[in-house]
């Protein structure tokens, strides 16, 4: 009878680890619309403190951190190709305020926007892309201190 039980709860973690791999594929497809915590949880009928309890055990954050870190992974990349404004790129990653888009950024990258667009321009001149991404990833504050 042990042997049945110890099954079944494997059978449901890996179907939860599912559950929570497709909020992250989600995450990862739809950064750019409007998202939130709670309607990602309907999405895999679960709650939305369940969902963030289980993703943040999982992957180490909130899934709302995982869609900041997203956005502003995206917002990196435009920036370096530098034709759009940093207002473009705000609402093209999915943000609806700029002064939120510029500190979320600054939290990340350690630079506001722009700043960040003038000094990339030159840094990553004709470096390959899947290169710059790697090295440019942004490493949250808490991440750096546990490095």
């Amino acid at each position: 009878m042990h042997g049945v039980g110890g099954r079944t709860s494997e059978q449901q973690r890996l179907r939860d680890l599912a559950r929570l791999r497709r909020v992250r594929d989600r995450i990862d497809r739809e950064y750019a619309q409007p998202l939130n915590v709670e309607s990602l949880a309907r999405g895999v009928s679960t709650s939305a403190g369940h969902l963030s309890r289980e993703f943040r055990l999982a992957y180490g954050e909130s899934p709302y951190s995982y869609l900041m870190t997203r956005r502003i992974e995206r917002a990196m990349t435009l920036l370096r190709r530098g034709d759009l404004s940093v207002t473009e790129v705000c609402f093209a990653v999915g943000f609806s305020s700029l002064g939120t888009f510029s500190t979320r950024f600054a939290e990340l990258v350690g630079l506001p926007p722009s700043a960040y667009r003038r000094e990339a321009a030159g840094e990553m001149a004709g470096v390959p892309a899947c290169v710059t991404q790697r090295v440019t990833r942004p490493v949250r504050n808490r991440e750096a201190r546990s490095r």
